[in-house]
C-alpha cells in the first residue's frame, strides 16, 4: 500500500474557478518517503495580491511554468494507484479533480484526510490546523504556505500517526462510514447527535464563533447537504474548512423556523450569512371594481398618487403573491390581471365564469373580499397559534403591522387563551417577518388566527 502525500497552493478557494500555482506530491510506502515531487504552474488566470501576500507566490514567478495540462500526464502516473493524502484533503482533492477533468481525465483514488487522523490519534486538541498540530508534535515547517514545505510537514506527521496506529488507515478506508461529506473538524460522533426535527442551526468556528445561521426541516439532512450536494461550491468549501461544532433550536414549525431564523441573522450577523438587504417597495397590488361590477386586481408599480393594498419588492414576487391568492380563493386569472383571454376549463388558475360572465358579481367579489380581508389581517395586529416542540405545547407569535413583535412557547394544557399575550417575549421588528407572514398567511387556519384589538 502506497501513499502520495500531496499539497497545493491555489489562486482562491473555489476549484471550479480557481488555478493550481504549485504541486508537491511525497510517495510514502508504509515505512517512509521513497520519492519526492513539486513544481509550481502558471494557472492561466491572475493572482489575486492576497493569494500573493499569503503563500509568496506571484504572477511574475509562474508566467514562465507549465501549464497543469503540460504535467498532468506524470502527476497521473503519481496519483493513480496510490491513496491520496492532505491536511483537508478534500481541498487539494476537488482541485485536482476539477483539473484533471478539464484534461479529460477522472481522479478516482481513496483518499485520507490528515486532520481526521490526527482527531483519531490526538483527541481533545483545540485546533487540528496544520500548524498547531505540528507545533504540538515539534514537527518543524521549513516553507509554510508553500506546497513543499506543508507537504513534508504533512508526511512527518503522517508517518508519526500510522507508526502510532496503523489500524486507523483501514479504518479510514472502509467505505461508507458516513463521515465522507463531514468537515474535517467536525466529529462523526457530533453529527449523530444532530436532531432530524425542524428548526434553526448555527454553525460555529474553533473559537465559537457563529458564522452561519440556517433553518430546516429536518437539521441533520440540511447540515449534510451543506457538504456534500454540488450549490455554491465556493460557500462549502469556506464553511467545510472553518466549521467545528454545530449548536441549535428546534421550533416546531417551518414557519417558525424562517421567522427565528431572520432574528438571529440580524441579531448575529454571521460572516457567511448573505446580508439582507431591502431595496424600496416599488410594486403594489391595487384594487377596482370595473364596469360590469366584478372586482379586479392589477399589479403594478407604486406612485405617490395612488396607494396600493399590498406591496412588493418585484413584479415577480407581486404576481407569485397574487397567483397563491388566485388559487386559494378560486379568482379569475383574466380580472386580476394575469391573462389577455377568457379562462380555459384545463388550467390549474382557472376561474368560476366570471370572464365569461357566467359567474354573476355578488358571487365572486364574495370569494374577492376574503382575499382583501386576509390581506387586512396582516395589516392588523394578529396573534398566530403554530405546533409547538412538542404535543404539550403552542408557539404563538403577534404580528403588528405585518411585522413580528412578540413570540413564546406556551403550555397548552395549563395556560388559558386570555392570558397569552401577556406571556409573550417582545422581539426587535425584522422587515423580513413581513414577507414571511404574507408568504405563509394563505397556509394558516383561520382558527390559527386571532385579531386582536389596538392595545
Amino acid at each position: 500500500m502506497e501513499f502520495a502525500i500531496v499539497d497545493i497552493e491555489t489562486t482562491g478557494g473555489a476549484a471550479k474557478h480557481g488555478g493550481i500555482t504549485e504541486i508537491a506530491v511525497l510517495i510514502h510506502d508504509g515505512k517512509s518517503i521513497v520519492s519526492e515531487y513539486q513544481t509550481l504552474i502558471n494557472p492561466e488566470q491572475a493572482i489575486p495580491t492576497y493569494i500573493t501576500g499569503l503563500t509568496g507566490i506571484d504572477n511574475f514567478m509562474v508566467r514562465h511554468e507549465p501549464t497543469f495540462e503540460a504535467i498532468h500526464e506524470e502527476l497521473w502516473e503519481l496519483l493513480k494507484d496510490r491513496i491520496f493524502v492532505a491536511h483537508n484533503v478534500n481541498f487539494d482533492y476537488g482541485f485536482l479533480r476539477e483539473a484533471f477533468m478539464k484534461v479529460g481525465k477522472e481522479l478516482k483514488t481513496p483518499k485520507l484526510c490528515t486532520v481526521r487522523l490526527s482527531r483519531k490519534v490526538y483527541p481533545g486538541m483545540r485546533s487540528y490546523s496544520l500548524g498547531r498540530l505540528c507545533e504540538s508534535q515539534r514537527i518543524p515547517i521549513e516553507a509554510r504556505h508553500r506546497a513543499m514545505g506543508d507537504a513534508k510537514a504533512t508526511a512527518i506527521l503522517f508517518d508519526r500517526m500510522i507508526k502510532t496506529d496503523y489500524q486507523i488507515i483501514n479504518q479510514s478506508l472502509k467505505k461508507n462510514t458516513g463521515e465522507a461529506f463531514l468537515p474535517p473538524n467536525f466529529p462523526h460522533s457530533r453529527f449523530k447527535e444532530i436532531p432530524t426535527s425542524c428548526g434553526v442551526y448555527y454553525m460555529l468556528d474553533e473559537n465559537g464563533k457563529v458564522i452561519y445561521v440556517g433553518k430546516a426541516i429536518n437539521i441533520r439532512e440540511r447540515f449534510k447537504n451543506h457538504f456534500s450536494g454540488q450549490l455554491l461550491p465556493n460557500l462549502k468549501q469556506k464553511l467545510k474548512t472553518e466549521v467545528f461544532d454545530l449548536k441549535w433550536e428546534l421550533t416546531g414549525s417551518e414557519f417558525m423556523a424562517l421567522l427565528y431564523e431572520a432574528l438571529e441573522i440580524k441579531r448575529l450577523w454571521p460572516k457567511y450569512n448573505s446580508a439582507l438587504k431591502l431595496p424600496k417597495r416599488t410594486f403594489g397590488l391595487f384594487h377596482y371594481e370595473d364596469n360590469s361590477g366584478y372586482g379586479r386586481f392589477q399589479v403594478s408599480k407604486v406612485t405617490k398618487f395612488f396607494k396600493p393594498i399590498e406591496s412588493f419588492l418585484s413584479i415577480e414576487e407581486a404576481n407569485a403573491f397574487l397567483k397563491t391568492g388566485i388559487v386559494t380563493y378560486g379568482l379569475c386569472p383574466k380580472l386580476c390581471g394575469l391573462r389577455k383571454i377568457n379562462c380555459s376549463t384545463d388550467d390549474e388558475m382557472c376561474c368560476g365564469g366570471a370572464c365569461s360572465f357566467t359567474e354573476k358579481p355578488k358571487e365572486y367579489n364574495q370569494r374577492v373580499g376574503e382575499f382583501m380581508g386576509k390581506i387586512r389581517e396582516t395589516q392588523k395586529e394578529i396573534l398566530i397559534r403554530l405546533e409547538g416542540r412538542t404535543p404539550e405545547e403552542y408557539a404563538y407569535c403577534m404580528f403588528e403591522s405585518g411585522m413580528l413583535s412578540k413570540f413564546a412557547y406556551v403550555d397548552s394544557k395549563t395556560t388559558s387563551e386570555d392570558t397569552i399575550p401577556s406571556l409573550l417575549n417582545p422581539v426587535p421588528q425584522v422587515p423580513e417577518t413581513y414577507y414571511l407572514l404574507r408568504q405563509y398567511i394563505h397556509q394558516i387556519k383561520p382558527e390559527q388566527i386571532s385579531v386582536l384589538e389596538p392595545s
